[in-house]
């Protein structure tokens, strides 16, 4: 199975760069499934309903989430439906939405962070040892975006899961990491996708109100940037027989509006 992961998608600019590189993508490398986190591709926070249907539209077959699901009220509702757009797994049972979702035979799962992360929420290792100790049927992979700010926790996660996940990869930090490799027992693992958002900007957003955060430590609303755009992603292949990887490997490129 060949499998595109696409880091976060920041506002317009991500929105646009998914919308003309995934058709040809998908047919280019014949990949199966495409799984995006949207949760910025609202003006850099949360996603709507209408943004979910333009990036299943633009060649996204699952979209993942993490602390910024809940920013745009509109899509809380829809969380329940049959829109593939996933919550954090790990959020308290009671909360709207579901953590997973099966695509094209693959098991998605949407996982969260703790480590400087600002909301609390429960255990991501238990809340995934729970869900695979609890699995009646074997997909043909498991796939997990795991939305974390620490380097050690979403590195933690992959090796704690190697050999019975297909594949781990990080989002939230908007920083491609060089570290894509498939762990000793079959896992593919990466630090963070990257995004798919602005190149001449602060993680996406535009420098201007992102410096004046700092240099005068006073709450700006953060807006999102402008021009070429970044696409970072990977593309892993696992083996129908395992569900384990076979490869992975980076691909990012950039687009001009």
């Amino acid at each position: 199975m060949r499998i595109m992961m696409v880091g976060d998608i920041v506002g317009r600019p991500g929105r646009q760069a998914a919308r003309r590189l995934l058709p040809g993508l998908r047919d280019e490398h014949a990949i199966d499934l495409v799984i995006a986190n949207g949760e910025n591709s609202a003006a850099g926070f949360g996603i709507t309903p209408g943004i979910a249907a333009e990036l299943l539209d633009a060649g996204v077959d699952v979209i993942t989430s993490g602390n910024h699901i809940w920013d745009q009220r509109e899509m809380i509702p829809e969380l329940d439906g049959p829109t593939p757009v996933l919550r954090p797994l790990n959020y308290p049972p009671a909360a709207p939405g579901r953590g997973m979702l099966t695509s094209h035979g693959a098991l998605v799962v949407s996982l969260q962070g703790r480590t400087f992360m600002p909301v609390q929420i429960d255990d991501p290792f238990r809340a995934m040892d729970d869900l695979l100790d609890g699995l009646e049927e074997r997909p043909r992979a498991i796939i997990v975006d795991f939305h974390a700010e620490a380097t050690s926790e979403k590195g933690a996660l992959a090796w704690h899961l190697d050999g019975r996940v297909g594949a781990v990869a990080g989002t939230h930090t908007h920083v491609a990491t060089a570290d894509a490799r498939v762990l000793p027992r079959g896992t593919a693992f990466v630090t963070d996708l990257g995004m798919c958002g602005a190149i001449d900007s602060i993680i996406g957003s535009d420098p201007g109100p992102v410096l004046e955060r700092f240099l005068t430590g006073i709450p700006v609303r953060l807006t999102v940037g402008s021009g070429p755009s970044r696409f970072n992603s990977v593309l892993v292949e696992t083996d129908d027989a395992t569900g384990l990887a076979v490869s992975i490997r980076r691909h990012d490129c950039s687009v001009t509006p």
